[in-house]
């Protein structure tokens, strides 16, 4: 069985940075490609970043382009998402995912393309 576990959300002042991390257990995690999505108040989630099966390929929505980056640590099976310069507009539910189906590509920019989900870890930005 595959868990997703994020960590790192909480409440930043516009402008600061915060790290998340998602560890998954279960599976060789060099298996998956993951990626971030976040969800704001009834709207459907949208993603964030993606990274590839062995890292060399990453990909990033244009709203946190040069401001978030996705990482992974292959030995440690964890992804991580630096956002810096974080906006009021960045506050939502942030989600971890991993795809068996698909090792790198435009695909990972969608939500279907995941099979496997965390539970979610908040992100707050004051302005």
């Amino acid at each position: 069985q595959v868990q997703l576990v994020e960590s790192g959300g909480g409440l930043v002042q516009a402008g600061g940075s915060l790290r998340l991390s998602c560890t998954v257990s279960g599976r060789t995690f060099s298996s998956y490609a993951m990626g971030w999505f976040r969800q704001f108040p009834g709207k459907e989630r949208e993603f964030v970043a993606a990274i590839s099966r062995s890292g060399s390929g990453t990909s990033h929505a244009d709203s946190v382009k040069g401001r978030f980056t996705i990482s992974r640590d292959n030995a440690k099976n964890t992804v991580l998402l630096q956002m810096n310069n974080l906006k009021p507009e960045d506050t939502a539910a942030y989600y971890c995912a991993a795809t068996i189906r698909y090792a790198s590509g435009s695909y990972l920019r969608v939500r279907t393309a995941y099979d496997f989900w965390g539970q979610g870890t908040q992100v707050t930005v004051s302005s």
